[in-house]
């Protein structure tokens, strides 16, 4: 029977195998391939987030994210407002156009400032995530600060994302940050 990793290895190989990966990884796939419990990849994963590696940590699983991995790519925060049952519109509307949505952001009044990973780069991931929210008649972070919340969007260049905000402008959803 083969020994697991040690610590600082399985952590090297978490980062291997995320580096490796185009799509989110599931907790429980890491756990499987390490040959340890979730509970330590979750574990291993603060740690590794508190040396300032870049793993997002989305519905779907962990993703490490690589700031200017493609270049030219343009990204930028953008302040919105919509009801809930314009989610999917907003997601579309961003998505269809090349981008990604990386994040959600609120700014709470008691607790300052809440930020979830997102990474919707299509309109599956967008219905998956929409689907989700219905199922477990969860409420967006939005809900909490009057539907205002902030986007980390992500384009593969300036003129995408121009016509994104175009896009979120003309249906009312673009607010001045």
């Amino acid at each position: 029977m083969e020994k697991p990793l040690d610590g600082e290895r399985r952590r090297e190989e978490i980062i291997r195998l995320l580096a490796g990966s185009r799509s989110p990884v599931s907790g429980t796939e890491l756990a499987r391939r390490l040959k340890v419990s979730r509970q330590v990849i979750v574990q291993d994963v603060a740690l590794l987030r508190a040396v300032n590696k870049n793993i997002l940590s989305t519905n779907k699983g962990y993703l490490l994210f690589e700031p200017g991995r493609e270049s030219g790519e343009c990204r930028k925060t953008l302040c919105v407002r919509h009801t809930t049952e314009q989610v999917l519109e907003e997601f579309y509307g961003i998505v269809d156009l090349g981008g990604k949505i990386l994040d959600v952001v609120v700014e709470h009044e008691l607790y300052g400032q809440i930020a979830v990973d997102l990474i919707i780069a299509s309109r599956q991931d967008a219905e998956e995530f929409y689907q989700k929210m219905r199922e477990n008649r969860a409420k967006p972070l939005k809900e909490l600060t009057e539907d205002v919340h902030y986007h980390t969007i992500v384009a593969k260049d300036a003129a995408s994302m121009e016509r994104i905000e175009r896009v979120l402008e003309e249906k009312g959803f673009l607010l001045a940050g």
